[in-house]
C-alpha cells in the first residue's frame, strides 16, 4: 500500500514540477520580449508569424488590404518635403532597404540604390500583418497614412541596432518619416 501511495504521489508531483519550470521559462521569454520595442500583438487576434519570402525570383507578395489607388507620390519628394504630406494617405514606391529581422513588423523604404540617408519607415496598420524577414532588396508599393515623427532615444537606438538608419534633426533629436500601411505589394 505504501508503494502504491508513493507511486501515485510521483505521478502527480513530477508533471507539476515540470509545469512550474515551464512557467518560469515563459516568464523569462515575456520579460525579454518586453525589452523589445516591437509593439505587442493585439488581444483580439494573434499576431502573424514571421516568414521568409518565396525562394524563387519573379514573385509578387501582397499583405494587408488591396491597394485602393491613393495619390502616388514620389519617394524623393516625400523625403525632401515630408511636412507637405504629413497626415495624408499616399501611395509610395521604393526599394526595401531594411526590414525587421525579428518579426517583419516594419520595413524601411529608400529610393533604388540608396544605401545612406533617410528613408521612410513603414509599419502596418493595427499590427495586422507583417512582411517576410528577408524583404530587403524587394521593390515595394505601399499605401497608407504618412507622418513625421520624433522618436525617443531608446526607440531610435533599437531601430539602429537592427540596422536601420535613423536621421537626427539639427537639435540632435531622432526624427523620421513614417507610413502606417494598410496594404503592401512586394516584388522581386
Amino acid at each position: 500500500m505504501n508503494t502504491l501511495r508513493t507511486s501515485l504521489m510521483l505521478l502527480v508531483a513530477v508533471p507539476l514540477v515540470a509545469l512550474a519550470g515551464d512557467k518560469s521559462s515563459a516568464k523569462a521569454g515575456k520579460a525579454a520580449e518586453a525589452d523589445c520595442h516591437h509593439p505587442p500583438a493585439p488581444q483580439a487576434k494573434t499576431a502573424p508569424k514571421a516568414e521568409a519570402a518565396p525562394a524563387n525570383t519573379g514573385w509578387k507578395l501582397t499583405r494587408g488590404e488591396p491597394l485602393k489607388g491613393a495619390k502616388a507620390v514620389k519617394l524623393a519628394d516625400v523625403l525632401a518635403k515630408p511636412q507637405a504630406h504629413d497626415g495624408k494617405t499616399v501611395l509610395l514606391e521604393g526599394q526595401v532597404r531594411k526590414a525587421c529581422e525579428r518579426k517583419g513588423c516594419w520595413m524601411e523604404l529608400a529610393t533604388t540604390g540608396q544605401d545612406k540617408g533617410p528613408g521612410v519607415r513603414v509599419t502596418f496598420k493595427d499590427y495586422g500583418f507583417f512582411v517576410p524577414l528577408d524583404s530587403a532588396g524587394s521593390q515595394a508599393r505601399v499605401e497608407g497614412v504618412l507622418k513625421v515623427a520624433e522618436l525617443t532615444d531608446s526607440r531610435a537606438q533599437h531601430y539602429e541596432s537592427e540596422g536601420a538608419i535613423v536621421p537626427r534633426g539639427a537639435d540632435g533629436k531622432p526624427r523620421e518619416v513614417q507610413l502606417v500601411a494598410t496594404g503592401v505589394e512586394l516584388r522581386r
